[in-house]
């Protein structure tokens, strides 16, 4: 079946952190922007008691990730499948026809509208206007949409960091709570649990602090139902984008054709052709069955990598920002994620991955 086309992120948390003495302030060095301040330390001003900076405590954080472009195996197929929709001049008026091809039964009718499928695939191109005024523009949009959030995909997690801090080592627990998409200018912050998606819990990640103020994440594996999560965003943010009042790809369709239209134009396109067709009602009835089939047809192609898990076997790195000057770390800065994407088994290279952080 053909899916659509260009079915994809990334919004930088506002830190409230200033460039200069932040990340330049070095552990152990206490902050005095003026010269003069008391930073708590002694009676004159200047407080030289070596300062340790602490990363202890709960962050919250963003991260972003390229999906689309290495996406492996299974899920690459079908994600690319879906991004490919309406890659041919005649379509996605050429998807409506084979939707509806596949509910007739077999017989006459059925015989002559697969052989007559680019014939009257035109033909109902050249009356789109007539059936479905904004269909095409819709279903490009939604392509397109469904791509930006496939290949700019974000999460929003906690990383809860624990530990005395001895020679810079802590413990972490990091929690991916919900989808974080960005269409256009629009940004969509979407919590797992309104729709039936649990949240993906990774304990025990080894944290280092170095005396420069780099942070490392160390190698953890963060299993992501990918197919789920693309559904939240295909249903509740590039959808009511292009139509408010639809919520899901079914209502879209049905919002969008006029199925009493093009099973009058089929037939007559039948008829003109050939002296023979099925009727317009039952094309009708095709129609509006095969639009429906169509659409859980595509959910359920995403709704089946929920199956296996995309794991992806990542690490990490980020500058440490001390913006009040207490030598606890406030902020998580041009974080990298590295490593790779692995889904039933079949690896693929982590694309370009960042995050940011700051502390809650």
């Amino acid at each position: 079946m053909t899916y659509f086309k260009n079915l994809g992120f990334a919004s930088i948390l506002a830190l409230g952190v200033a460039a200069t003495g932040c990340a330049s302030n070095q552990p152990g060095t206490p902050g005095d922007d003026d010269g003069g301040g008391d930073n708590g330390g002694s009676d004159n001003g200047s407080d030289t008691t070596p300062h340790t900076l602490d990363a202890s405590g709960k962050y919250a954080m963003q991260s972003t990730f390229d999906i689309a472009t290495n996406v492996p195996g299974t899920a690459g197929a079908i994600v690319n499948g879906i991004i490919d929709a309406t890659d041919s001049p005649d379509d996605p008026t050429h998807w409506v026809l084979d939707q509806i091809v596949n509910q007739l039964p077999n017989g006459t009718a059925k015989t002559l509208l697969q052989g007559a499928i680019p014939f009257v695939s035109g033909y109902l191109n050249d009356r789109v206007l007539d059936w479905a005024p904004d269909f095409v523009t819709t279903m490009v949009q939604v392509g397109n949409d469904f791509g930006d959030i496939t290949k700019h995909f974000g999460l929003n997690e906690t990383l809860d960091i624990a530990g005395g801090g001895v020679d810079g080592q802590y413990s972490a627990v990091r929690t991916s709570f919900g989808a974080h998409f960005k269409i256009d200018t629009q940004t969509f912050d979407l919590p797992f649990a309104d729709y039936n998606v649990q949240n993906v819990v990774v304990n025990g990640i080894g944290i280092q602090l170095d005396s420069t103020g780099k942070l490392s994440v160390a190698d953890h594996v963060l299993p992501l139902p990918y197919g789920g999560i693309i559904h939240i965003g295909l249903d509740a943010a590039v959808i009511p984008m292009v139509d408010s009042n639809a919520h899901n790809l079914n209502e879209l369709l049905a919002n969008h054709i006029d199925c009493l239209a093009v099973g009058t134009y089929i037939n007559d396109a039948l008829v003109e052709n050939f002296g023979f067709g099925p009727g317009a009602s039952a094309m009708q009835s095709a129609c509006t069955a095969g639009l429906n089939a169509g659409a859980n047809a595509i959910y359920a192609k995403l709704n089946s990598l929920n199956g296996t898990a995309m794991e992806f076997d990542i690490n990490g790195t980020a500058k440490t920002a001390d913006a009040n000057h207490d030598y606890k770390v406030d902020a998580l800065q041009t974080g990298k994620w590295e490593g790779s994407m692995k889904y039933a088994g079949t690896p693929a290279p982590l694309a370009p991955a960042t995050f940011t952080g700051t502390r809650m």
